[in-house]
């Protein structure tokens, strides 16, 4: 007798996207603040950024050969991963030391947990954090070319000068390669939000809750406000690295709160902490909490009782 009932697990509607398809947006939207970084700091953010992403693709397919595992370089995930690392890192790191993160970032964080879709916590940024912990030339920040500031605008910040807007805006500043220029990463995320990639609850939040505790801390300063949020890597976290699909809510109160969550812990570390910059950790941190939010903001199941 035939089966007149299939069974299968969701999803039973595709709607053509694939990882490779992401992944491929995700790098469009990251090439304006790649280009921006070269011609900011010059051509030595091309050779960190050509030496993280191979690093990263030659690892994750090394792994696959030695576990005998099917081929994911394909995926694209492992270039992203490589080239968020690099946006995240200053033009004049070691080649060595970058290297040594996008290793990190693939072998340890992803391939160890299962690979992409099981890892714990966003590659890029744990690789990072990792990099900032183990090598002291990580607080080393690059500056633009013609600049003749020697900190960063959140040592400035924290020291109480004041900071261009419009430096801050264009990314005539110091720090990492891809983190200065707002404007390219702000084009970025309109991109990904455009094409439905992200949505909008974790990066309004995460910047969001940003500026109205640093409003509140700096005795209603718009333009000090202002300068924290277009400040460190709080654009290129919270559109690229907290909406991270692996690591972050799928629920939209779940991303509400995972926003917040990290533009509270970003904010206590800025201005409380050791570190000038909390972004990094603030999305780590929430990307331990994720599994939690996940169960405090669970979806309805179709035909299910809400409780």
């Amino acid at each position: 007798m035939d089966t007149k009932l299939h069974l299968s697990v969701s999803p039973h509607i595709h709607c053509g996207n694939s990882t490779s398809k992401v992944m491929l947006d995700v790098i469009i939207a990251l090439l304006p603040a790649t280009v921006a970084g070269v011609i900011i700091f010059g051509f030595s953010s091309i050779g960190v950024i050509a030496v993280t992403v191979l690093a990263a693709m030659i690892s994750e397919f090394i792994f696959n050969k030695i576990v005998k595992k099917k081929q994911t370089v394909g995926d694209l995930s492992a270039v992203v991963t490589g080239l968020l690392l690099a946006l995240n890192l200053p033009a004049n790191i070691p080649l060595w030391q970058a290297a040594v993160g996008a290793v990190f970032a693939i072998i340890i964080v992803k391939c160890l947990f299962g690979g992409i879709g099981n890892n714990l916590v966003n590659p890029a940024i744990t690789a990072r954090v990792f990099m900032l912990v183990a090598f002291g030339s990580m607080t080393k920040a690059a500056f633009p070319i013609d600049s003749a500031s020697s900190a960063t605008p959140l040592v400035e910040l924290a020291e109480g000068k004041a900071v261009s807007l419009t430096d801050l805006f264009l990314g005539n500043i110091g720090g990492a390669i891809g983190e200065t220029c707002a404007l390219a990463l702000l084009i970025g995320g309109i991109y990904l939000l455009v094409r439905k990639v992200i949505t909008w609850q974790i990066p309004l939040c995460f910047i969001g809750t940003v500026f109205v505790l640093s409003l509140l801390l700096e005795g209603f300063d718009f333009s000090l406000a202002l300068s924290q949020i277009l400040s460190g890597g709080l654009f290129i976290g919270a559109f690229f690295m907290a909406t991270d699909y692996v690591t972050s809510p799928s629920t939209p109160w779940g991303k509400v709160i995972f926003g917040i969550g990290a533009g509270i812990v970003t904010v206590l570390i800025r201005f409380y902490g050791n570190y000038p910059e909390g972004v990094s950790f603030a999305i780590l941190l929430m990307n331990v909490l994720n599994p939690y939010i996940e169960k405090w903001t669970p979806r309805k199941l179709f035909g299910g009782e809400k409780k």
